[in-house]
């Protein structure tokens, strides 16, 4: 009953924001002709105009960007999961991250066992939650640092950290850091943790996270490993 509750209320919420980017769609084109209109000016009021319009301009896209990761956000429901390796999955992802963190000054590191169980993924939900870890990781090193990420078997599942050395989160900031839309960036949507974890529960494993200021945070993931059906269910 409350599973269903939940998923009428994310499809109502879904919906209302599906319009609310339609409406903005409107405003930023017409905010777009506006910004023609003053593209030379002519006056220190049409300069103000300008400065105006583009500073609405700027909070639409940030208002669309909200939107967007409230999107995501909500549909995080039921996956559909299949045997996958976690080294490949992380291999992929840092190929793919590792631009970013040579660009930021931040070192990756790997330790993650050739002989792991594989584990029960949506591979796309599952890269999702990770990119979002490493990029929150990204932004608490803005002078560069180290992100080491770590695997290792449990009887019945496996356990991913990542662990970086940046500012860290005091404990107030801790225990708000999974509540939708808590930020304490400028800008920043406050969904990316939530949603990160979300993804993590749907698949049947735990997110939990600790941190220290000045000596950064471990994030560490609990995901089951895959079992297959016709041996789980012999018929």
């Amino acid at each position: 009953m409350v599973n269903q509750q939940y998923t009428e209320l994310a499809e109502l919420a879904g919906g209302f924001v599906h319009d609310l980017k339609n409406h903005l769609g409107t405003l930023r084109l017409n905010l777009q002709l506006l910004a023609e209109d003053f593209e030379k000016p002519q006056s220190q009021r049409e300069r103000r105009a300008l400065d105006r319009v583009l500073r609405l301009q700027n909070e639409c896209q940030r208002l669309v960007d909200v939107s967007n990761e409230f999107l995501r956000f909500a549909r995080v429901g039921d996956l559909e999961l299949a045997p996958v390796n976690l080294n490949e999955v992380v291999e992929e992802l840092t190929d793919f991250f590792g631009p970013m963190a040579r660009a930021n000054n931040i070192e990756i590191k790997r330790y993650i066992p050739a002989d792991l169980p594989p584990l029960a993924l949506n591979r796309d939900m599952f890269k999702q939650a990770l990119l979002n870890l490493l990029l929150n990781a990204q932004q608490a090193m803005p002078s560069g640092g180290e992100i080491a990420l770590l695997a290792r078997s449990e009887p019945d599942g496996v356990v991913f950290d990542l662990i970086d050395t940046g500012l860290g989160m005091s404990p107030d900031v801790l225990s708000k850091a999974f509540r939708p839309f808590y930020s304490t960036r400028g800008g920043g949507t406050g969904l990316g943790l939530p949603t990160t974890r979300k993804i993590i529960e749907a698949h049947g494993g735990t997110l939990d996270a600790q941190s220290e200021v000045g000596r950064g945070t471990k994030f560490t993931i609990r995901m089951p490993i895959y079992r297959n059906p016709e041996e789980t269910n012999p018929s």
